[in-house]
């Protein structure tokens, strides 16, 4: 406490004392022991209003040492599995040196796809991303004195490039490398690139590359096989400088169901890595596609843009076809478009409604319609209408799905001499209708449904130049074909509402996560957290069969199957209490990505130890490790004082003795009779 404090502590009582004196001594010439208990109470109280006002407060103060931090961050991916007890021998040697314990407050991690307290090992992470882990220990140590020890081969697989990771001013990264560094004469193959589907009868892409390490000529050979049956083989020659090659063919999908493609490269004789040296990737054969028909009796350019647009989607294809074809060719078809429809499209029409398959009308110049007004297809037309010029207005409220995308900047007017049309059951607006700058509260391309049966109809022709304009204003196609994409996926979309969806891959690569969701929903359609979800999964190989609770996250039910081997599996996903299942297949491809390595890669590891102001070490200098860390003198252990003030008397308190000190003199004088 300061002098002055204690000055004016000591000035308040004097000044309490002085009041009571001239109250209770000098001015009533108080005497016997009552008038001293007044005067006592009475200096009480103003001596705690004198402190009130003087707040007098005292000072403490504490020492604490600090430590500086070593944080030890060890490699637990399966490409260390090799030098796993060497690993686990030099963690046990940097926590149980006395001297560094003493220095140092010692944390330790483990990482490979996350980051993880150091409580075991067991060198069976998939993936490593160093970058990341050291990113999430950048925020914990952000502010003290830290020394981070990465012990590793230096081989990521997934992530930033870590070698390019800026830590923490205060932070000093030193890198020991495991592993052999030697550089080693080795063939790989990289990833595969190709689709996750293919249609019957269709070739598919794939491409792929070889990489070699060496530094004389060799001339490996490549070869493809698909189900064990070789579908591509080329040789190719490699040296040092062009240690590179690229390998695209087509390869032909002749049946259906999932298939295994093997991509392979010849042994070196002195290669000691052989496990990249082939590469597996898997993909389904279908025999799906969505067939169209594009019925028409003129030629128009609308023609090709429909055929073309739909068409930009694989899965589709569109038949052009005269309103008289046979019936068994319309009944290979899923959706009928009809161009202009006339008299002469009465049979296909009528063929149309007794499938109850879904239809797209598209009117015209050309088009019939006191025909179309009897053939009852839901709406009714007034006839008698001029060729006009109509513009489209984006209904933002269609709820069908989303349209809100479709950009209508500057298209041209559509060519129309519809009537307003009436329709005889509700329907939905995608395009709004505009004659001479004017809204005229009418559809231009409208939908409706009736039972299971989907219909669209568009009051204009000249859809090419819509097509055009896309072009021009953003220099493709995509704004009109992800429009009619749309469209068509309405229009041939039969699937009705399920309570219980399941969304999964037919295809796991085995370096990544295998994860299923699900999402179950009550009987008014909203989702029920409280249902019990679980999945049943069949090894199609050897018929174990496990069951797993789903776990609820966010708006939806999860398992994870990433700890199933390789192989081909099915699964059933089940509700307690409700019939609702949901069934299907996936595989797990056989690859593993922490074994494509051959050496350790200790020149990322010593950038990524420089760039901090640390330095890179061998197993075989853990004990000059060791000596760096004792003997920098960065590394010290501070003592760090704390102050704190408190007021000397709980304010409170002070309060409760003021008041207690008043009440008291005033009831003594008052039963006293000397008020």
């Amino acid at each position: 406490m300061e002098t002055i404090t204690v000055l004016y502590i000591i000035i308040a009582a004097i000044v309490a004392l002085v009041l009571v004196v001239l109250q209770y001594v000098y001015k009533h010439k108080a005497k016997g022991k009552i008038y001293l208990l007044l005067a006592f109470f009475r200096f009480l109280g103003v001596f705690g209003i004198l402190l009130l006002l003087i707040n007098p407060q005292f000072s403490r103060k504490s020492y604490v040492l600090q430590k500086p931090n070593l944080v030890i961050l060890a490699d637990n991916s399966s490409s260390v599995g090799e030098s796993g007890k060497q690993l686990k021998d030099l963690i046990y040697s940097l926590k149980n040196t006395p001297e560094l314990s003493n220095r140092f407050k010692i944390s330790s991690y483990r990482f490979g796809n996350d980051l993880n307290s150091l409580d075991s090992l067991s060198f069976n992470e998939r993936n490593t991303n160093l970058y990341k882990s050291l990113s999430s220990l950048k925020n914990v140590f952000a502010r003290e004195k830290t020394a981070t020890v990465v012990l590793s081969d230096g081989n990521q697989t997934i992530g930033q490039d870590y070698s390019f990771f800026k830590p923490k001013p205060t932070t000093t990264i030193y890198t020991l490398v495991l592993g052999d560094t030697t550089r080693y004469k080795d063939l790989s193959v990289g990833p595969i690139l190709t689709n996750k589907y293919a249609f019957l009868n269709n070739k598919f892409p794939l491409e792929t590359y070889i990489s070699y390490q060496g530094n004389t000529p060799v001339s490996p050979s490549v070869s493809i096989t698909m189900d064990n049956k070789v579908v591509h083989r080329e040789n190719i020659k490699l040296d040092q400088k062009n240690n590179l090659r690229s390998i695209s063919t087509q390869i032909d999908a002749n049946s259906v169901g999932t298939k295994t493609i093997q991509v392979q490269v010849t042994t070196l004789p002195e290669e000691r890595n052989t496990s990249n040296n082939k590469r597996e990737a898997t993909l389904e054969v279908i025999d799906e596609k969505t067939k169209i028909a594009l019925i028409s009796d003129i030629l128009h350019p609308d023609l090709g843009v429909l055929k073309k647009s739909i068409e930009s989607n694989e899965q589709r294809a569109v038949s052009i076809l005269k309103p008289n074809v046979d019936a068994k060719t319309l009944d290979e078809m899923d959706l009928f478009i009809f161009y202009q429809p006339t008299i002469g499209f009465k049979n296909s029409i009528e063929f149309a409604k007794r499938k109850n398959a879904n239809t797209f009308i598209i009117a015209g110049t050309h088009t019939d319609y006191f025909f179309l007004n009897q053939a009852d297809l839901g709406f009714q037309f007034e006839n008698g209408y001029p060729v006009q010029e109509v513009f489209g207005l984006l209904n933002n409220g269609f709820s069908k799905y989303d349209i809100s995308s479709f950009d209508l900047t500057d298209f041209p007017p559509l060519q129309s001499d519809a009537g307003p049309i009436i329709f005889e059951q509700p329907y939905e607006s995608l395009l709004g209708t505009q004659i001479k700058g004017m809204d005229v509260q009418k559809p231009l391309w409208a939908t409706w449904e009736n039972s299971s049966r989907k219909q669209t109809i568009l009051l204009g022709e000249g859809l090419w130049k819509w097509r055009m304009q896309t072009y021009r204003n953003t220099g493709d196609f995509l704004n009109f074909d992800e429009f009619m994409g749309n469209l068509i996926r309405y229009l041939t979309s039969s699937k009705t509402k399920s309570r219980l969806n399941v969304d999964y891959e037919k295809v796991y690569d085995g370096a990544s996560a295998v994860v299923i969701t699900a999402t179950y929903f009550d009987e008014a359609f909203l989702f029920d957290p409280n249902a019990k979800v679980s999945i049943t999964v069949t090894n199609a190989k050897t018929n174990k069969e496990s069951t797993t609770p789903m776990v609820l996250k966010n708006g939806y039910f999860e398992a994870d199957l990433s700890n199933l081997l390789p192989g081909e599996y099915v699964f059933k996903v089940t509700v307690a209490n409700a019939s609702n299942t949901e069934t299907g297949s996936f595989v797990i491809s056989e690859f593993d990505m922490e074994n494509q390595f051959v050496s350790s890669d200790n020149v990322k590891m010593k950038q990524l130890a420089i760039a901090s102001g640390g330095k890179q070490y061998y197993p075989a200098e853990i004990e000059a490790l060791k000596q760096e860390l004792l003997t920098n003198s960065e590394y010290v252990p501070t003592e760090i004082s704390t102050e704190n003030v408190v007021s000397l008397i709980e304010f409170r308190i002070l309060l409760a003795i003021i008041a207690f000190a008043f009440a008291a003199e005033w009831f003594i004088r008052k039963f006293n009779g000397l008020i």
